[in-house]
């Protein structure tokens, strides 16, 4: 059975297809490199929930449409709303993401392309990630003056350490595919003449073929070993954005110029 939250290509949509023990989830808005807008970012968490009410579904499967992940936010979205909105918009996209890493469920993130901001998140809250030729992966948070909250920056911490997540956000860098492959960002890195799609679901058969119980044990352990401690946001003692500098990093970004950030 497929599922669409049907909207205009311009717009973006999310699909989900369940077949044969799989829920496959694509990010559709190629035309803007699957940038993600608030209402997408609603529309992925009501989906994550879908999701787990089918019992049938084995594997999860997510992926962007065509060769991309997804760039992140829609970083046009944001030039237009107040600071207030800017952090409420935040919090949407973590409660996506924290949706998919919370899934019961073996995640498999298919990162065949630009996987970027809180579009590399959201790669990171799968449990395994295939990597292609056209793997890009990055956090170039600091030209848009973005504070990153804690759930961000463990999810990096867990995988590649304190110092190489300081390093992407310092710096700003892009990692290339065997960059990823090497820091453990992808489990699996690809060749060209490998169709990742089929090498994805072929990999979630295996999954399938152990055991329920152990599968959902790992997961849980790991959780366990591994809790994700954040502040609350409606204390307000972290803000995701700058004030000054987010406003400034995101009209930057739309005139494609650089920041002019005060010192």
């Amino acid at each position: 059975m497929r599922v669409t939250i049907k909207r205009t290509e311009e717009d973006g949509n999310i699909l989900l297809q369940e077949s044969g023990g799989f829920a496959i989830v694509t990010i559709n808005r190629p035309a803007l490199k699957n940038a993600l807008t608030n209402r997408m970012w609603n529309d992925l968490k009501a989906v994550g929930k879908r999701i787990i009410q089918n019992p049938k579904n084995k594997v999860v499967i997510l992926r962007g449409k065509k060769r991309l992940f997804s760039s992140g936010s829609d970083l046009k979205q944001f030039n237009q709303l107040t600071i207030e909105e800017a952090n409420d918009a935040f919090r949407i996209m973590e409660e996506a993401i924290s949706t998919f890493e919370r899934i019961p469920l073996p995640t498999i993130g298919v990162i065949n392309g630009p996987a970027m901001g809180a579009g590399f998140q959201l790669a990171l809250a799968c449990d395994i990630r295939i990597g292609t030729p056209n793997t890009l992966m990055g956090f170039p948070v600091g030209r848009l003056g973005i504070t990153i909250n804690q759930s961000f920056a463990k999810r990096m911490i867990d995988l590649i350490g304190k110092s190489r997540t300081m390093d992407l956000v310092y710096t700003g860098r892009i990692l290339k595919p065997q960059e990823c492959y090497n820091l453990g960002l992808v489990n699996y890195l690809l060749d060209d003449e490998t169709d990742v799609n089929r090498y994805a679901i072929r990999l979630g058969k295996k999954i399938m073929e152990q055991s329920p119980a152990s599968l959902l044990a790992v997961k849980k352990a790991v959780s366990f070993n591994h809790p994700t401690v954040t502040i609350p946001w409606e204390t307000g003692l972290q803000s995701s954005v700058d004030p000054v500098d987010f406003p400034e990093g995101v009209r930057a970004f739309i005139e494609k110029r650089k920041p002019n950030f005060k010192k």
